[in-house]
Formats: structure tokens, sequence, C-alpha cells
């Protein structure tokens, strides 16, 4: 048997630079060259210190012009300006979430889309107070659907999934009024705050700041989540591949991009489907191979083990390497790019949801109504597509590496049951783990999450923070482009273990499972929330006192200052190697790394040199362990 090796950075680098000569031969341009030209970033934006909600400005603070032409002065902007951008991120990812509740009520036992989970339908409809007995299952999943879309506007209350903390967290989010009430009302509300002539101070901007991100994570992302397991099944681990060396030269390859399941699913389905397999033989390939970007790619990864070609700084190099037939996308994270360098090879750039129209573009509307036709469509014009290829610009990188994912809270639970020697049953509980952590043999977990992001090395962030924190019985769980960076560089194959601390190489080999575990899309961080509440609750605890971390070290997008407000909202502390535009304001800097922890018990920590960055992520978790003499 061959020994075990990570894929390295620089080996991703250059598999890289030399598709980056084949877009050179034919004129494309490049993210590394538009980064070129973008630099350096203009100083005030990075600060957080323009203003441009009204047309008397734009204005500028400096240190000649403290006060902006309406008296606001740096506090007041910066704070506008990071709630503005945490309403941005938590409208894109509950917007998410009302489309998989949008599908979960089309489903028909004759329709596109199925309840591929029936038990976790009715666990959810029980929770939330809807009638179960005697009702069909597509009933129940209509009206669970219709419940869950009023949570997007309903005039009263608060976020359902709420409940799920533990006792007495709610009620201090209430008592601090950063409970989030209906999803759409804080989205709303953000926007009417950072209006021109409303809130200019601080902690006002920051506390609903953090309710609009509970909104997202324990609504919005909360449901997109737990309906598209009762959709398309609540993942379980299964091996797949990653890196670009998953495209086959021979067949058609079509690659699946953006956030939403319900369109790669249907992909998916027609690329298995034996007339579409036969065409595309008819038309010159052995095959049809699907691979995905982004987190599109971590949901079908985790159902089906469709192999994942990259993350969200990837996605213009499947393109470049001359064998991608259609980059199939639907909302968030695309880069417009892909159109004019689609042009440049033979790829098809085909968009379909109204949310996310680019230039350069096929255009083919996708809806949960119209999904088959739509995705067959799709899928016979990829494979028309094939005879196009230009041969002497195809050139796949031969770089993957074996892949376990589809750790979903479920999943977690039931292969750690196997690690405890306990005695007491303790099935079905997040108990086993507890006992891991309490004994030491885990010192903790940190739920690493977040983008590529150009001003950090892409996926080095992400790697060596994980391989220093199993090294140190640390166990890792992530998602969305983090999770595909650990994915690639093979911390995802079960022989990593190799790689960790004895205490936790002793978890993975009892329970057979990676180091670092695959939770899913950046959606998905809500099972991380779940997971933790449930830990919480079974260790009589809060949130805030768990040996647990977030680390989002390589973030760029509005969604992931959301991400990140729900995560402290919760009451995880968490680490950004990205400063969040506020630096312009020692006020709000304040606020977001202590200030915080007086509503929730957690805040933010930035710090942009990643070896510090790791090194205070596991000073915290020991001074938690510490705290609670364990």
């Amino acid at each position: 048997m061959s020994e075990f090796k990570l894929t390295t950075v620089e080996e991703f680098e250059a598999a890289t630079n030399r598709l980056l000569e084949t877009g050179a031969k034919v004129g494309a341009d490049s993210w590394q060259m538009r980064v070129k030209n973008q630099t350096p970033h203009c100083k005030f934006g990075e600060q957080g210190i323009c203003c441009r909600i009204c047309s008397m400005g734009p204005c500028r603070i400096t240190p000649k012009a403290p006060r902006g032409i309406c008296g606001c002065d740096a506090h007041g902007i910066v704070g506008r300006n990071y709630l503005k951008f945490t309403a941005g991120g938590a409208s894109a990812h509950s917007d998410h979430g009302r489309e998989i509740c949008h599908t979960l009520h089309c489903a028909a036992e004759d329709g596109n889309y199925k309840v591929k989970d029936p038990e976790k339908l009715i666990r959810i409809a029980k929770e939330w107070g809807i009638e179960t007995e005697g009702k069909d299952i597509y009933a129940l999943a209509h009206e669970v659907a219709e419940t869950g879309l009023m949570e997007y506007g309903k005039p009263f209350g608060y976020q359902r999934f709420l409940d799920r903390m533990p006792e007495g967290q709610k009620e201090k989010l209430i008592e601090d009024e950063i409970a989030p009430r209906a999803i759409d009302r804080e989205v709303s509300s953000s926007l009417h705050m950072t209006h021109m002539g409303c809130s200019s101070l601080p902690e006002a901007l920051v506390k609903q700041s953090i309710r609009c991100g509970l909104a997202d994570g324990w609504g919005g992302s909360m449901m997109g989540t737990e309906f598209s397991d009762v959709l398309f099944g609540t993942p379980k681990p299964i091996d797949t591949e990653a890196n670009l060396g998953v495209m086959v030269e021979e067949n058609v390859n079509i690659v699946v991009h953006g956030h939403d399941p319900s369109l790669s699913e249907m992909i998916c389905e027609y690329a298995d489907d034996p007339e579409m397999i036969a065409y595309a033989k008819e038309m010159g390939a052995k095959g049809i191979t699907v691979s995905g970007v982004c987190c599109t790619s971590n949901e079908v990864a985790m159902r089906r083990g469709i192999p994942m070609a990259g993350n969200f700084l990837q996605q213009e190099n499947v393109v470049l390497t001359g064998a991608c037939e259609a980059i199939v996308v639907d909302v968030q994270c695309i880069f417009p790019a892909l159109g004019p360098l689609s042009k440049c090879f033979h790829t098809k750039f085909v968009t379909t949801s109204p949310i996310a129209q680019m230039p350069d573009s096929e255009f083919i509307r996708f809806s949960a109504e119209t999904a088959g036709e739509n995705a067959k469509a799709i899928v016979k014009m990829a494979i028309e597509n094939f005879k196009n290829r230009k041969p002497e610009l195809v050139h796949i990188p031969q770089l993957k590496q074996k892949a376990t994912v589809g750790y979903s809270v479920e999943a977690i639970v039931k292969v750690l049951d196997s690690v405890t020697n306990s005695q007491v049953d303790v099935t079905g509980t997040t108990k086993p783990l507890l006992e891991c952590i309490t004994s030491g043999v885990i010192r903790g977990a940190v739920a690493m999450v977040g983008c590529n992001n150009p001003k950090i090395r892409p996926d080095y962030a992400h790697i060596e923070l994980m391989k220093k924190c199993i090294a140190n019985d640390i166990i890792i769980i992530a998602s969305g482009c983090s999770a595909q960076a650990a994915a690639k560089a093979g911390l995802m194959d079960k022989s990593a273990k190799d790689l960790c601390g004895a205490g936790l190489k002793r978890v993975c080999e009892l329970a057979d499972i990676p180091p670092v575990l695959h939770m899913g899309s950046c959606v998905d961080i809500s099972r991380m929330m779940i997971l933790a509440a449930e830990l919480a609750k079974d260790a009589g605890l809060q949130i805030h006192q768990l040996p647990v971390v977030g680390c989002a070290p390589e973030w760029m997008s509005e969604k992931a200052v959301s991400i990140g407000n729900y995560v402290i909202g919760t009451g995880i502390d968490t680490f950004l190697g990205v400063d969040p535009y506020v630096s312009g304001s020692d006020q709000m800097a304040q606020i977001l790394t202590e200030g915080t922890r007086k509503w929730t018990g957690a805040a933010f920590t930035v710090e942009t040199d990643i070896e510090k960055l790791v090194d205070l992520m596991i000073e915290r978790i020991e001074e938690k362990r510490a705290a609670l003499g364990i």
C-alpha cells in the first residue's frame, strides 16, 4: 500500500500556473491579473470610513474632515457599513432557504422532487407543533413548507428554531433585543437603520447585525439545510474525490456551481439517465462526468458522492482545462468573468436564476415546477457541445485526493457512538463526543468555514490551520470552500489520521473517520450550531462555555459577515484572518472583539498572521477547558 501524502498548496499553484498558460494563448484574463489591476485597494474602503448612503456625499473620514456632511463620525459610518454588509449576506442565505421551502412545497409523489427523509420531516413538524397523525407525507410536506415560508414575514414572535438552544439562551437573546423575529423584518430593519438620518450609535448597529445574522443562521439557513435533507436525503458518510483531476478527458464534463441544490440535484439525475449516457456516446464521448465548484458541489458530494473539482478561486480553472462542456450555475459566488472566459473556449456558461443573470451566458430559467425539462435541456446542450472541443487546448491537471464527506449532525452522533467505552446507554446523543472532550482525548473542536480570498494565499490558511489543530488533538468540522480546501489537500482522507495527535488519532481509528469532518455547504453552518446546541444541552452548559471556536481565515463575502454574526450570536468565539472593514473605528473594533460578550458570551478575534491566529484559537480552547475544570 502506498504511503499517504497530502497535496501541497505549491502543487495547487503549479497546476493553476499551467492552466494560466493555456489562458494566455487564447487571450483570457484571470482573477490573478485582475487582482494586480485592482491593487492597492482603497484605504477608506478597507477601514470602512467612506459613506455613500445619500447624495450629499460620498463622504470620507480623514483627520481634516472627521465628520460627514450630516455630522456622522467614523464610528457611525463604520457601524452602518458593517450592518449593511450583514444584511446583504443574511438576505442571500435566507433567500436560498426560501427557495428550498418553495421546492418542498412543490414536492409530490409523481413530481420532480420527492420526500427522501420522511422521518426528519415528521420530526420537524412535531417540533413546530404541526399535527402529523394520519396525514399523507406530501400533505405534511406542504404544510411544513408553508409554515417555514411564514417565518420570513410573520408579524409576531421569534424564529421557531431558537427553541433548539439550551434552556435560557433564547430568553437571554430576547432580553438583550437580539433574538431574531421574522427573517425579512430583520433584513428590512437593518436597511432602515442604515438609511440616512437613522442609527449612528455603534452599539445599536452591532446589536442589529447580530440579530440579522441570527435570523439567517437560526432561520433561513437552518430551514435551507433541514428541508434540503427532507428533499434530497440527510447526508451520511460517502466516499468521493476532490481537485481538478476529477474531470475526465474522454467524457462530457458538466460542472455545477453556486449554492442551491434544487438545480444540481436535477442535473445529476439526468446526467445518470441511460438515455443521456447513450446520447453522449453517440456524440463521441465515453460517458458523462458531473463535478462541482463551491457549495453546490458540497451539496451533491455529500448526498451523491459527486466529485469536487474545486472551490471559489478555482471556478475559472475548470474552464481553463479546455475540457468543460458546460458550467451550470445557480446563485452566489459566481464570477461574471466566466462569461467572457467561456467564449475563449468551447464551454457553455449557463445561468439559470433570475437572481443571478450575467452577460455572455446562456440563460435557461430554472424553476421547481419545470425542473426536469430544464435539467434535461441543459445536459443535452452539454453533450452536443462535446464535438466543439479544441484538443490542443485540453489539459486536466492530474491532481486529486480521496475524501469521505457527508457528516451531518445525525451522522456524527452515529459514528461517535462507537468511540466511548461508557457502560451508560448514550446512543443517539452527543455524550460520546463529550466524553472524548472531558477526558482530554480530544481537546476541543474548531468549526472551520469560509471562502477563499486573494488577500490570503488561497487554501494555505485553511490547510495549515487544520494541520496544526489536528496535531494538537483538536477535531475540525468544516463546510463551504474551507471543506473543499481540506478535501483537495487530502485531509478528508481517513489516512490523514497519521497527522493527528495521539488522542485524536485514536478517535479517528475507533470511529473510522477522517480528522476533518465535511459538514456541507456554507448554508450548512447551521448544522454546526445545532451540534453545538446539542453538546451544550447534553453537558448541562451554555454554548459559550464549550471548548469550541469558529474560524474563517479566508472569508470574503457578505454572507461570511452574516455567518460570523450568528456564530458569535450563538455563543461561539470566532477567529478571522481578514479584517471586516472596521479598523477605522476603535469603538466598533472594541465592541466586536470584546463588547459582544456581555450579550452572547462570544466575540471576534482578528489576526492576519495565520501562525498567530491558530495559536490564539488553541489558547482559547484551553482557556475554556480550564474554566470547566477539564
